[in-house]
């Protein structure tokens, strides 16, 4: 059983940076899609950004392009995020699925981690 646990998230003004981990227990790295999905208050969990198998190939959601990389290292994922903007303030989940195609839609990933605030003031 695959578990994802998240680490990192916290307050910050905005243009600053902040870097969300990701430890993943049960991870089998040839064979999973790796993302990261946020969700604010009152809004549905969008896709933010994934990883396929072996990492090379990402792929990030227009409003963080450029601005935030998804990136893996050993059993973690790592969310670097720059030039913060109110905007982005949500809770942040990572999540895995076996690999077909990775992508940006929440319904099509089956294991979560229990979520990091991130919380950027203007």
């Amino acid at each position: 059983q695959m578990q994802l646990v998240e680490s990192g998230g916290g307050s910050v003004q905005a243009g600053g940076s902040l870097r969300l981990s990701c430890a993943v227990f049960g991870y089998i790295y040839s064979t999973h899609c790796m993302g990261w999905f946020r969700q604010a208050p009152g809004k549905e969990r969008e896709g933010v950004a994934t990883i396929n198998p072996g990492g090379g190939y990402t792929n990030y959601a227009d409003s963080v392009k450029g601005r935030f990389t998804i990136y893996q290292d050993d059993a973690k994922l790592y969310l670097q995020m720059n030039s913060l903007r109110a905007e982005d303030t949500a809770m942040y989940y990572c999540a895995a699925e076996y690999y077909t195609a990775c992508t940006l839609s929440r319904y099509a990933y089956t294991y979560w981690g229990q979520g990091a605030q991130v919380t950027v003031s203007s």
